[in-house]
């Protein structure tokens, strides 16, 4: 029996139920009349349900998610989705980089003098290809750190690290020494154990954090950087595969089949628009806005929206504007400054803006990392999805200012984290191998397993290296016309 996961209605009602508490909305009342029809909370790790549910309670369940999409949110107010709403909402949205043709404020002078206007300031210098490769690669490194443990617990992946000598964790994992018990009661990840132990490793397996880089890739090569959410939506129906999509992409993959368009696509019937998914699509719009946040945060707007709304946009625009001020830092120690610059695109009354700003501040207080994360566990873990931006977000931020940037304490501590280990361990390594600057930079022990070779069903990627992937994406942000500052 096939169970198509991710979109069956009898499963999707216990998330949306848990989504509406979070989001300011009163579900209590439809969540008893689910329970009191027998319907069944959602699955705690799998996409699907073993078992069908009858006939009434799918459409019970339709129905409902139907009402639940209809209930006033007091939280609304102080998170929008629309853009130009979120940028009201944030004092301190980043100005536009200087064009070297724009001249900038007069020199101050004498009042007996005339003005003189000073000389044009630079735009920041494009990173160069090696910085790409290295951003690309470290990508990679840390989705595949986190490949083997992926919705394992907390407690799991700190047996297993600690069963090999690994913890605090420094490499990647190896069942090699691990007891048959302790794999018995926190087995490995089925999919992803055989390409992504120590001593599986062969190239780079294919995984959604490194496929959506690729599609947005594919989205500015054909509609340039003014492209739409529709534009973005038609590229996934001509070149992602609906089996490789999860959750939210799953469930607006489903509703563009149905007929229903963007942006309305991220909100029927999708009670994971506050997950992950967009988060991991963010850093191409990092990547090719180097020195300008701003921008890298309105085209991971357009993206996430197909997707997401809230505070799952957010987590898409405050990583692409760490990314795109990641991409000219002058190294590891300028993380802080980074994170702050996610901040400024994001509404700071926002849940995700709080949580980062708790998360951060964990990190800057406590020195033993295991603590942050149980605290950040202890805050979140009741209340959000393993899968759900807000923790997963928050533990990045935690990782990468414990770490002070450096490349391999910022992976190995958002994958030591739990929750989303893979997709955390993919933006930590983006954007510390960016500080890093050059491929260099990364210890060989985590880039030489992936014979820089990199699998895939995107288009025609499969085979591709990261070299080659870094040449693109420098391309790509040479074409770049620096873009305006407002006009008030």
């Amino acid at each position: 029996m096939l169970r198509l996961t991710w979109v069956q209605p009898e499963d999707l009602i216990g998330h949306e139920l848990r989504q509406a508490a979070l989001d300011g909305r009163e579900p209590s009342r439809i969540a008893a009349r689910w329970r009191a029809a027998g319907g069944r909370e959602a699955p705690l790790r799998a996409g699907a349900s073993p078992e069908p549910a009858s006939r009434y309670l799918r459409t019970l369940a339709e129905d409902l998610l139907d009402e639940l999409a209809d209930l006033p949110s007091r939280l609304a107010d102080r998170e929008p989705t629309d853009l130009a709403r979120i940028r009201a909402s944030c004092p301190s949205w980043p100005a536009p980089p200087p064009s070297a043709a724009e001249p900038t404020e007069p020199r101050p002078t004498p009042l007996s003098a005339e003005p003189t206007a000073s000389r044009p300031t630079p735009p920041p210098a494009a990173p160069p290809v090696s910085r790409y490769e290295a951003a690309w690669l470290g990508r990679a490194v840390g989705c595949l750190l986190g490949k083997p443990v992926e919705k394992l617990s907390l407690e799991g992946i700190r047996l297993l690290a600690a069963a090999t000598g690994n913890r605090p964790l420094n490499s990647y994992f190896t069942a090699k020494g691990v007891p048959p018990e302790l794999l018995a009661a926190h087995p490995w990840n089925r999919r992803s154990a055989p390409t992504s132990l120590a001593e599986n490793i062969d190239g780079m397996p294919e995984d959604d954090d490194l496929n959506y880089p690729l599609l947005d890739l594919l989205l500015l090569q054909r509609h340039g950087r003014d492209f739409t959410t529709t534009d973005v939506a038609r590229l996934w129906l001509d070149e992602l595969p609906a089996g490789r999509t999860f959750t939210a992409e799953r469930v607006a993959y489903r509703n563009l089949l149905l007929g229903i368009e963007p942006p309305h696509t991220a909100r029927h019937r999708n009670p994971f628009r506050e997950w992950i998914g967009a988060l991991i699509r963010a850093d191409v719009h990092g990547w090719t806005n180097p020195g300008d946040p701003g921008a890298a945060a309105e085209q991971a707007h357009r993206d996430a929206t197909l997707t997401h709304t809230a505070n799952g946009v957010y987590a898409a625009m405050f990583t692409a504007a760490v990314v795109a001020q990641a991409a000219v830092a002058a190294g590891p120690q300028d993380i802080h400054t980074c994170l702050r610059t996610g901040l400024t695109v994001i509404p700071p009354k926002s849940r995700l803006a709080e949580a980062v700003r708790h998360a951060v501040q964990l990190a800057l207080v406590h020195e033993d990392f295991d603590t942050v994360v149980d605290e950040l566990h202890a805050t979140h873990a009741d209340t959000h999805h393993w899968v759900h931006a807000l923790p997963n977000t928050a533990l990045i931020a935690a990782a990468l200012t414990h770490a002070d940037g450096d490349f391999t304490g910022s992976i190995c501590r958002a994958v030591s984290g739990g929750w989303d280990t893979d997709s955390n361990g993919a933006t930590a390594g983006s954007v510390a191998a960016l500080l890093a600057g050059t491929p260099a930079a990364l210890p060989d022990r985590w880039t030489t397993p992936l014979k820089n070779r990199l699998a895939t069903s995107v288009a025609d990627f499969n085979g591709t290296g990261f070299d080659a992937l870094a040449r693109l994406t420098h391309d790509l942000t040479h074409q770049h016309t620096p873009r305006e500052a407002p006009r008030p």
